[in-house]
C-alpha cells in the first residue's frame, strides 16, 4: 500500500514537471511547477541580511547590459563551453533530433531543431554541453530555502526571488511567497515592473520588500536598449507606491546609456514625487559577457567600461538633492 502511494506521487510529480505552471496537490500540500536557473546561497546584495536568491527563468526585456542572458528565455537552453570541448562528436551522434552539427570540430546547435532535451549534454564526456534551467516544484525550492533558516534568523535575512523576471511565472512565484510567509521567512522580489497590474497588485501585499528596477526615463531610449516601453513600468511603480510601503528603487547605471544628467534629474524628480525614498545605484559591469558566446548570442556593449567613481558621486548627489536616500550597490 505504501509502495502504491509513492508510485502515485512519483507519477503526479512527473506530470507536473512536464507542464510548468501546473498546480497539483500531493499529500495535502499544494505544489506548482516553475523554471529556475539558479539558487544562490549566502547572498548579501539582494535585500537585508544573509539571503537565498532564487533566480526564475524568463524575462520580457532584452537589456543590452544584462549579465544573466541565460535568464531571458523561459525554456531550458543549451550552452557550449568551447574550452572544454574535445570535438569528439559524441553530442552529434547522441542528439535524437539531428540538431547538432560539427564545424571545424566545434558543435553548432540548430535552434529550430533543438528541444533542449539534454541528451547531447549527457553524452558529452567533458561537460562542454550543459543545459541551463530546471523545471522544479515549489516544494523543491522551499526545501532548499529551509536549509538556510539559521542564517536568516541570525542576520535578519530571508529569500529574494529574482530572474529574469519573476512576475513572468505568477502562479509559481505566488505559491513560493505564500509558503515562505507560512514559515515566517522574509521575502523580497526583484522586478523590472513589466507585468500586468493585476499580477503585481495581486501578490504585493504578501511581499515584505520590493526591489524595483528603473532603467531609463526616456521611453524611446528604453525601447531601444531593453526592447520594451517604460510606460507600464512607471505606471505600475506609481500605483505600487500607494499600496506598498517598502520599495527600493534599483538603477543599473550604464555609461553612455542612462548616466546623462538629464535622465538622472528626470529620475530624481519622478521618484521623489511618489512614496519611495531609497535608491540603489548598481554600477555596470561586464562579468556576464562570456555567457553570450556560450549561448550563441551577441553582446551589445563590449567596449563599455565601469562608471568612474566621480560620475557615481555626482549622480548620487543629484538624487540626494531630491530628498532621496541613495546607496551605491544593492
Amino acid at each position: 500500500m505504501i509502495g502504491d502511494w509513492y508510485d502515485y506521487c512519483y507519477i503526479i510529480m512527473n506530470i507536473m514537471t512536464d507542464f510548468p505552471g501546473i498546480t497539483g496537490t500531493v499529500g495535502g500540500a499544494t505544489m506548482v511547477t516553475g523554471t529556475i536557473f539558479n539558487i544562490q546561497k549566502y547572498s548579501i546584495h539582494d535585500g537585508p541580511g544573509i539571503r537565498t536568491t532564487v533566480f526564475l527563468k524568463g524575462c520580457p526585456l532584452n537589456c543590452w547590459w544584462c549579465h544573466n542572458p541565460e535568464s531571458q528565455e523561459r525554456q531550458l537552453q543549451l550552452v557550449l563551453w568551447r574550452d572544454r570541448c574535445l570535438g569528439c562528436g559524441d553530442c552529434k551522434r547522441a542528439c535524437p533530433n539531428n540538431a547538432v552539427a560539427l564545424q571545424d570540430g566545434i558543435p553548432h546547435i540548430d535552434k529550430g531543431r533543438c528541444l533542449s532535451c539534454g541528451v547531447c549534454a549527457g553524452a558529452c564526456p567533458t561537460g562542454a554541453m550543459e543545459v541551463v534551467g530546471k523545471t522544479v516544484t515549489t516544494e523543491y525550492v522551499i526545501k532548499e530555502i529551509e536549509k538556510d533558516l539559521i542564517f536568516y534568523d541570525q542576520s535578519g535575512g530571508g529569500v529574494t526571488f529574482s530572474g529574469g523576471e519573476p512576475l513572468m511565472q505568477p502562479e509559481f512565484l505566488e505559491q513560493l511567497i505564500r509558503d515562505c510567509k507560512s514559515r515566517d521567512i522574509h521575502t523580497a522580489v526583484d522586478t523590472s515592473g513589466y507585468a500586468s497590474w493585476d499580477v503585481l497588485s495581486g501578490m504585493c501585499g504578501s511581499i515584505d520588500l520590493i526591489l524595483y528596477d528603473i532603467k531609463h526615463m526616456d521611453d524611446q531610449m528604453h525601447i531601444k536598449t531593453t526592447g520594451v516601453s517604460n510606460r507600464v513600468i512607471l505606471d505600475n511603480l506609481e500605483k505600487l507606491s500607494k499600496v506598498h510601503n517598502n520599495i527600493v528603487i534599483r538603477v543599473p547605471l550604464v555609461p553612455g546609456i542612462n548616466d546623462d544628467h538629464e535622465n538622472i534629474v528626470n529620475m530624481a524628480r519622478f521618484i521623489s514625487s511618489i512614496n519611495v525614498r531609497e535608491v540603489n545605484i548598481l554600477p555596470y559591469h561586464n562579468t556576464g559577457m562570456d555567457k553570450y558566446g556560450r549561448l550563441g548570442k551577441e553582446y551589445r556593449l563590449p567596449h563599455t567600461k565601469e562608471p568612474a567613481a566621480q560620475s557615481l558621486d555626482s549622480i548620487k548627489e543629484t538624487l540626494m538633492s531630491a530628498g532621496l536616500y541613495v546607496k551605491i550597490g544593492g
